[in-house]
């Protein structure tokens, strides 16, 4: 004699569940769309500028960032918010040149002799190849010219990583020395919809793991 087995199942149970269901996707889809909007910002650094401070202190990048980060903390000198401007420079180039000589030149032609004797050149060692090492290096410079109000002037994507190793960094050399970064927007990285362009996202994703690493 056989039996048949009826698996009745309550509808409303089935119902809830698929309800269940959409909330999460909806909820995931939310939190992506969040991340895409607001996920560029996660990278700059929060820090407002004070109205005056002894230096800024631009620190090294590409040619276009460079470029752009030199014509920011030009700018505070021009405004009166800084008396001082010093660059990051490796000490000599490829070719055995000394590379703070030839930005002296450089910013003589570009912004004039007064403002260009206002500029210090920070060397680093050759082999600097890391935010901390640069910073250690620096510190030693700022130390030098007794300043004790500093403003890191460096892209907005590296600000608030730069940020987490300085203040790492500098209480080591000298607990009085005061600092904030200035993230200046970079022409190879916009934080509002970074994840449209590949340069964007590739700066974004390395930027990010150097930064989970200093958090490590």
């Amino acid at each position: 004699m056989g039996y048949t087995f009826i698996n009745i199942e309550n509808p409303d149970a089935t119902r809830n569940r698929s309800y269940g269901r959409l909330w999460l996707a909806g909820i995931f889809v939310v939190l992506v769309l969040c991340f895409l909007h607001w996920g560029g910002y996660l990278l700059v650094a929060p820090d407002s500028l004070p109205d005056h401070v002894d230096a800024t202190v631009v620190l090294q990048g590409s040619v276009a960032s460079e470029k752009a980060r030199v014509a920011r903390a030009m700018a505070l000198l021009q405004q009166g918010s800084a008396s001082r401007v010093a660059v990051s420079v490796p000490k000599e180039s490829y070719w055995g040149e000394e590379v703070a000589a030839i930005a002296r030149q450089y910013f003589e032609k570009k912004y004039g002799t007064e403002l260009a004797g206002r500029v210090e050149f920070c060397e680093t060692a050759a082999d600097v190849n890391s935010t901390e090492q640069e910073a250690q290096d620096l510190s030693a410079c700022i130390q030098e010219h007794r300043w004790k109000t500093v403003a890191l002037v460096t892209s907005n994507y590296q600000g608030r990583r730069a940020g987490m190793i300085w203040r790492k960094t500098l209480p080591k050399r000298d607990p009085s020395i005061h600092f904030s970064v200035d993230g200046v927007a970079d022409p190879e990285y916009q934080p509002r919809g970074w994840w449209r362009q590949p340069l964007y996202a590739k700066i974004w994703f390395t930027e990010f793991t150097k930064l989970v690493w200093a958090i490590v």
